[in-house]
């Protein structure tokens, strides 16, 4: 599937299966990557996004992962949800796709890439007292 520059994107231009390849570089401990792939699943309401594979961690043994997100429509945002309901963040597609989420003490960002869709990217930069890496995730359609 491709999409003109003309075209806005939507929820549905996600759905399916990707492969997920995400590197973070930690400032104060070590860097991991975690490769696997990211499935968006039709429910009632919009996308449940799970993420699963491998992670390794410097120094540590590789263990898989799992974790799930519910993306959601309203107008030309997408809302990002915790798999229990919880607000994580909202991020318009198109333009400068930017949003944030504080859970404190931590602050997270994210800068989204989708000019070279079906590529694209999810760049999360972290900082709290505990907490200080850039973990970037590259999504590419399997």
């Amino acid at each position: 599937m491709t999409r003109s520059r003309e075209q806005a994107m939507n929820l549905n231009d996600f759905e399916g299966i990707w492969a997920l390849e995400r590197q973070v570089s930690n400032a104060i401990g070590p860097d991991a990557v975690f490769a696997g792939h990211a499935r968006f699943v039709q429910d009632e309401e919009g996308l449940i996004l799970t993420e699963e594979g491998r992670m390794t961690i410097e120094g540590q043994v590789p263990m898989q992962g799992v974790r799930q997100y519910l993306w959601r429509q309203e107008g030309a945002d997408i809302v990002v949800l915790f798999d229990d309901g919880r607000f994580f963040h909202r991020f318009h597609p198109d333009g400068t796709p930017e949003a944030g989420h504080d859970c404190a003490p931590d602050v997270y960002q994210v800068a989204y890439d989708f000019t070279a869709w079906p590529v694209w990217t999810a760049r999360w930069q972290v900082v709290g007292p505990r907490k200080d890496y850039l973990m970037t995730s590259r999504y590419t359609r399997a």
